[in-house]
């Protein structure tokens, strides 16, 4: 007979590629969504690959991204799987927590209101 492909992925086996859940891909779209409204950003890019699912924001399509965040399960116990990357390839932030590390790019939405 043929042969049976057990389904889903044995054990102690890494998924073919890494993505961002319904969840996660919300918040960082909504995100991206205030940026655009407020005029920083007009571009982004998603790349998932076998390591991790890193979103880029752009100011301009031909440019470097402004900002990364990174997906890195891999280092879920260690340092955090989340990481927010800023153009120069500095690490921002790092955590464990998706709105932590947001949190850097959510201050700069924030406009002092006069009373």
């Amino acid at each position: 007979m043929g042969t049976v492909t057990p389904f889903p992925l044995p054990m102690g086996r890494a998924p073919a590629q890494i993505g961002f859940d319904r969840a996660e891909l919300t918040r960082i779209l909504d995100l991206y969504g205030r940026m655009v409204a407020a005029g920083h950003w007009r571009d982004y890019a998603m790349d998932l690959g076998r390591d991790a699912a890193v979103f880029s924001a752009f100011r301009r399509a031909t440019e470097r991204p402004e900002f990364r965040i990174e997906k890195r399960p891999a280092l879920r116990h260690r340092q955090g799987m989340w990481a927010l990357v800023a153009e120069s390839g500095a690490v921002l932030k790092r955590g464990h927590d998706l709105a932590a590390v947001l949190a850097p790019v959510e201050r700069r939405l924030m406009k002092l209101v006069a009373e």
